[in-house]
């Protein structure tokens, strides 16, 4: 498989590369005349999104996409293909529906490159709801405090700074100055591998929750004194994301500051980035967040100062986000994945729900002209047995229940009298829903052994390889599958 990243070279990317870090005052044009390509705000039916969601399905919730529970957030997909994140409030939030509706409006008014724009909300009878674009690569703290491929790069971090400090202008030069509960949460990364502010922050309180988090460690000073939100309190949250981008930790801002004012701010540095940014630099960043974090409101920057310092800072400027951090563009996996059969597109977005129903209605078709015939009789006890856990496994894939089907799958296996392609492709199905990728690779190549030119194998090796993190690898793997699927078409 690792002879495979060298073939999958930077050869996608385009050669006329741009700068990704535009003028400040640039940015509301990009955002209004030039256009984001988003439908007009509007509000959504409750049916509709149960339909975008499957229903509202758990396998659809997105841990990490700018909020934490009570509040759950969903993937979804319109009819039209987009796809969108669906905030499903708790019930007793939001009991005024006219105050919901007004709120999600204002909001659904901003449109800008810097944010995760929102495009309708959903208000029947108890039910409240938020819809917005859905960032497809997941969270500022999955990329800071819980990365597996690679660290953030210090170009990277220093444009995620930038990059939250000019959606926050903009927020501010559209009258929604004051956002809640700003975290690391709520930075969100697009198809392009570029940092966007979750607009769910911007709506006003309700009794969904409090502004900030119950981590009192991480509050600004003068919340705590009269409960209310104000700008000066937003850039001091904006002081300890850039402790957050700094440290690689999510720091309290106390003792950030005594080592700071003990000239110590080398040992604040996340030990990832060692030899990879100047002690200037380095240093003037430390300055941005100490002046944030100041104790007095009065004494921290405005959000214009910081957007001025910060793009003073930047490295890199010619390099596309996706680059930077390390992921397929959407243009590569756009090409392949417009060639792909329904489940090689499925096995492309690990919609591991799609893959369930068609691996389902395939059956075991696709185990004709393996040596062993199933449908053989004259079977000794023993054998008998073996494919009667066949038929229970079948029974338990079928019902969902994943844990039994594995049970039963592997006891056919080890029965070690038959072969089935089949049986491995849908064992490795239920090692991905129970979320062990590299036993599911495993089965995965098992079903190419046995079956060589068998497309569905390579396609569940790519889904298994997406779950592992290795991008390229899966991209090369659903080529693979796709050329099989053509030769077959062929033939």
């Amino acid at each position: 498989m690792g002879a495979r990243c060298s073939r999958f070279s930077l050869c996608w990317w385009p050669s006329n590369l741009k700068s990704n870090v535009p003028h400040s005052s640039d940015l509301e044009k990009s955002g209004e005349d030039q256009g984001l390509c988003l439908p007009v705000f509007r509000e959504y039916s409750l049916d509709q999104l149960k339909a975008a969601t499957s229903g509202f399905s758990v396998d659809n919730i997105v841990s990490e996409h700018g909020e934490k529970a009570p509040n759950v957030v969903y993937r979804g997909r319109l009819h039209d293909h987009r796809w969108i994140a669906v905030k499903r409030f708790n019930k007793s939030a939001w009991p005024d529906s006219r105050q919901f509706l007004d709120e999600a409006r204002a909001v659904g008014l901003l449109r800008s490159e810097r944010l995760a724009n929102l495009i309708g909300c959903c208000c029947e009878g108890d039910e409240r709801l938020l819809i917005a674009e859905f960032m497809p690569h997941e969270t500022l703290s999955k990329h800071l405090f819980h990365w597996e491929t690679q660290p953030l790069k210090w170009a990277m971090r220093l444009r995620v700074a930038l990059y939250l400090a000019q959606a926050l202008d903009y927020c501010s030069s559209k009258g929604r100055a004051l956002y809640h509960d700003l975290n690391a949460y709520r930075v969100l990364f697009d198809q392009d591998g570029n940092p966007r502010l979750s607009c769910f922050g911007l709506m006003k309180n309700s009794r969904d929750g409090k502004s900030y988090s119950t981590n009192l460690a991480f509050t600004p000073p003068e919340y705590l004194r009269t409960g209310r939100v104000t700008l000066e309190s937003v850039v001091y949250s904006f002081g300890t994301l850039l402790l957050d981008l700094l440290s690689g930790k999510h720091i309290p801002p106390s003792h950030a500051l005594d080592l700071i004012r003990g000239k110590s701010f080398l040992m604040l540095m996340d030990s990832c980035l060692e030899g990879h940014f100047s002690n200037d630099d380095g240093s003037e960043l430390v300055r941005l967040a100490t002046r944030c974090l100041q104790y007095e409101s009065r004494d921290r920057p405005n959000v214009r100062s910081l957007v001025t310092a910060l793009a003073s800072l930047q490295k890199e400027t010619e390099v596309q986000s996706h680059v930077l951090m390390g992921i397929i563009h959407e243009s590569a996996s756009s090409t392949q994945t417009s060639k792909l059969t329904p489940l090689g597109e499925a096995c492309s977005r690990k919609d591991l729900t799609a893959i369930h129903e068609i691996l389902e209605t395939i059956g075991y078709k696709d185990d004709e002209g393996v040596a062993n015939d199933l449908s053989f009789h004259m079977w000794t006890s023993q054998i008998q047995e073996t494919l009667n856990s066949k038929k229970r496994g079948d029974t338990a894939f079928r019902a969902k229940d994943f844990s039994a089907a594995i049970a039963c799958y592997t006891q056919f296996i080890d029965g070690g009298n038959m072969v089935s392609p089949t049986v491995f492709a849908r064992r490795c199905l239920c090692y991905l829903m129970n979320d062990k990728p590299q036993e599911a690779l495993g089965d995965a190549m098992k079903a190419q052994a046995v079956s060589p030119d068998w497309p569905t194998a390579f396609y569940l090796q790519a889904t298994a390889l997406f779950s592992l993190g290795m991008e390229n690898d899966a991209w090369e793997t659903l080529k693979d599958g796709s050329s099989l699927d053509s030769k077959r078409k062929r033939h």
